[in-house]
């Protein structure tokens, strides 16, 4: 049986799932987005700076230290630099097959690099696998000159899309990561940016998976060491300077869950493998990952007042995934939050209350309830008369 109360000027419903409706008896909280978090005891210990480990269908944080952190992103720059390329290619504006003149400038970037020489023709395709596999500096360049000019403009270009992403907390400087005031990042920004390569780009996010890449009668081999030791590691990225530490960004997928974890500011080479290791061990030993909802499902039929209808579907309009500690999917409790103050008109798209997820009292994820119709205002005599019941409502 669903239940429905009204308390505090809100409609409180309960949410069926799972085969079961929960009773709600009180107005559960809206908890700020970062101690929303499913975390369990048994987190293992890590030496690093900051680190994060996220369900990706989900979103949920599994496990957090200084998530929030600013930090020297170092070579982990580059997979917004290789974002920013997916997105040109996408629209167009360059192709793969693209030959790009290398310049001085990239020719004399230190630090990795894939060995471009000045002068020559390279195409894009290359310089892109060169970017994303071995970690190269002067690849970077190279594509940020071909795309949009110069390294400035591009870097311009990045800055606006981690704006779009919601990436609050970074600011770039350079497309390599190379140590810049003013040039930074954090572990909850890289999340976002992960999970939008994997989710926009599928196919372009399978060239983190591989381990080497030849150029110039040079072989290289992939900085992530996960990458060998880990089938189900297929990404992502590594970084270092002596500033930033040894980062890595991981990303490993068992059966059809899939985690993301941030380490950033580990002593060596090995402690960041060593501890992304036993984070992403921790994660798919610890929790698993239910499907709630799909994507446009009408969860509640809310009132709108003065509309040419009565009522507009509410809902979600992506699917809806919830994470849990193994062998708690039971204990799950749903509740939606409906304002009782909704008037004419709405839009699709218009936030009308919360979904609140709960694990034994604990709030573990929320989203908001959204329109799902448009409802138009109506005519006079329908406002006259929603006018009369609102109030005595």
């Amino acid at each position: 049986m669903i239940k429905t109360i009204i308390q505090k000027g809100l409609l409180i419903v309960s949410l069926g799932f799972g085969g079961y409706a929960v009773a709600v008896d009180k107005v559960v909280p809206i908890v700020p987005p970062e101690q929303v978090q499913a975390l369990a005891t048994g987190v293992p210990e890590i030496a690093a700076n900051s680190f994060l480990l996220v369900d990706y269908q989900s979103g949920s944080e599994l496990a957090a230290y200084n998530a929030s952190l600013r930090v020297d992103p170092a070579s982990i720059t580059k997979l917004m630099t290789a974002y920013v390329l997916y997105r040109e290619l996408a629209k167009g504006t360059v192709k793969l097959e693209d030959q790009v003149l290398i310049n001085q400038s990239a020719w004399e970037m230190d630090g990795s690099r894939m060995f471009i020489e000045v002068g020559k023709k390279i195409e894009l395709e290359k310089l892109m696998r060169g970017l994303i596999i071995q970690s190269g500096n002067d690849a970077a360049i190279a594509i940020a000159e071909h795309v949009a000019g110069s390294e400035g403009a591009y870097v311009e270009r990045m800055n606006q899309v981690a704006a779009e992403l919601g990436m609050k907390d970074t600011h770039y400087m350079n497309v390599t990561g190379w140590p810049a005031e003013n040039h930074y990042t954090t572990a909850r920004d890289i999340t976002l940016l992960a999970k939008a390569i994997i989710t926009e780009f599928p196919e372009r996010y399978k060239l983190y998976s591989e381990k080497e890449f030849t150029y110039n009668k040079i072989r290289q081999y992939n900085r992530n060491k996960l990458l060998f030791r880990d089938a189900s590691v297929d990404g992502m990225k590594t970084g270092f300077t002596d500033k930033a530490g040894y980062c890595l960004v991981a990303s490993a997928k068992r059966q059809d869950m899939r985690l993301i974890s941030i380490m950033l500011g580990t002593a060596s080479e090995d402690a960041r493998a060593e501890n992304s290791q036993k984070l992403l061990e921790y994660g798919f030993r610890t929790f698993e990952t239910h499907k709630m909802y799909n994507a446009n499902a009408v969860l509640h039929e809310a009132r709108v007042w003065k509309g040419e209808t009565e009522t507009v579907p509410a809902g979600v309009t992506n699917e809806v995934y919830v994470s849990v500690q193994k062998g708690n999917y039971n204990n799950l409790k749903g509740a939606i939050q409906v304002s009782k103050e909704i008037y004419a008109p709405v839009k699709r798209g218009d936030v009308l209350g919360q979904i609140i997820f709960s694990d034994q009292g604990k709030v573990i994820k929320q989203l908001p309830l959204i329109a799902l119709a448009d409802v138009q205002e109506g005519g006079m005599w329908r406002q006259m008369i929603d006018s009369v019941k609102s109030w005595f409502n």
